[in-house]
C-alpha cells in the first residue's frame, strides 16, 4: 500500500498530534535547565517549575494595590476588542462579499477597490487611527477590521462567483427575485465558508489587537506582556503567551464546532 493511502488509527492520530508539542517542551526544558546550570539567575528561560508558579500567581492572586486579578481583567479587555473586531468585520465581509459575487455593478465597483485595500499593510496604518480615533477602544476594533475585512471579502465573493451558474438560472426560472437568490442560493453556501475565514483571520487579528495594546492601552494582554518585557520578566510574559495561544485554540475549537454542528455536510476539517 502507499504512503498516501495510509491512514493512522485514533490511537496513533492522537500520539502523532501530540507529538510536536511534546518535543517543544522537551527542547525548552532542556534549554533552560542548560541556561540554568551555567547561571542560576538567567531570567531568558526560567524553568517550567517557575512558570507554573508565575502562572499560579498570576490567575489566583490579586495586584496588591487595586486587589483585581489583572490577568483575567487583561482577558477580558483583549477578548471585547477581539470578539467586537472580528464580528465587525465578519459582517462587512458576509455583506460586501455577496454584493460583489452576486451583483455586477456592485463587483465593479467594489472589487478593485477592495484588492487595493488587502495590499495595505494594517499595522502601518495604526498611527493614523490613533490620530483619527483617538486611544481608546475604537482604534483597536477599526484596526482588526481594517486588518482581516480585505481578505475575507475578497474569499467570500470568489465563492460566490464559484455557485454553479445553473442554480441562479434554475433559481431564476422559478420566479426568484435578486433578493431571493441571495438569501436562500448564495446565503447558505458561503455562510460555512464564512466561519472558516473567522478561523483562519484569528492569528491575524491576534497581531493586529497585541500590536495596538502594546502601542496605546492601559489594560489587555498585549499591554501587560510589553509592560513586563522592560524587566526580562519572561516567566509572565510565557505564561501571557501560553494563555493567548490556549484562547485561541478554544475560540477555534468553538467555531469549528459551530460550523460541524450547523453545516454537516461540508465536513469542515480546517
Amino acid at each position: 500500500m502507499r504512503h498516501i493511502n495510509r491512514k493512522p488509527d485514533r490511537s496513533t492520530g492522537v500520539f502523532l498530534a501530540a507529538l510536536p508539542f511534546v518535543l517543544v517542551v522537551i527542547a525548552y526544558a532542556v534549554g533552560s535547565e542548560m541556561r540554568l546550570s551555567v547561571n542560576p539567575q538567567d531570567k531568558l528561560l526560567p524553568a517550567p517549575s517557575t512558570i507554573w508558579d508565575t502562572a499560579v500567581r498570576l490567575f489566583t492572586q490579586g495586584d496588591r494595590r487595586t486587589g483585581d486579578i489583572l490577568l483575567w481583567k487583561d482577558t477580558w479587555a483583549s477578548l471585547t476588542r477581539l470578539l467586537g473586531g472580528v464580528g465587525i468585520a465578519a459582517a462587512i465581509s458576509l455583506s460586501l462579499g455577496m454584493l460583489i459575487g452576486l451583483f455586477p455593478y456592485a463587483r465593479k465597483t467594489f472589487a478593485g477597490f477592495v484588492a487595493v485595500l488587502s495590499m495595505v499593510p494594517p499595522l502601518a496604518l495604526l498611527p493614523i487611527l490613533f490620530i483619527v480615533f483617538g486611544l481608546g477602544e475604537l482604534s483597536k476594533v477599526v484596526l482588526i477590521v481594517i486588518g482581516i475585512t480585505p481578505i475575507m471579502t475578497r474569499d467570500l465573493a470568489q465563492r460566490v462567483l464559484d455557485i454553479p451558474h445553473e442554480q441562479i438560472v434554475k433559481a431564476q426560472t422559478l420566479g426568484a427575485s435578486s433578493g431571493v437568490i441571495a438569501l436562500r442560493v448564495a446565503l447558505p453556501q458561503i455562510l460555512p465558508r464564512l466561519i472558516s475565514n473567522i478561523r483562519l483571520s484569528l492569528g491575524s487579528a491576534w497581531l493586529f489587537l497585541i500590536a495596538a495594546e502594546a502601542v496605546a492601552s492601559d489594560v489587555g494582554l498585549g499591554y501587560r506582556i510589553f509592560l513586563v518585557r522592560r524587566y526580562l520578566a519572561m516567566d509572565v510574559i510565557l505564561t501571557y503567551v501560553i494563555w493567548i495561544t490556549l484562547l485561541a485554540f478554544l475560540i477555534d475549537w468553538a467555531l469549528k464546532t459551530l460550523s460541524r454542528k450547523s453545516f454537516p455536510w461540508m465536513e469542515a476539517g480546517l
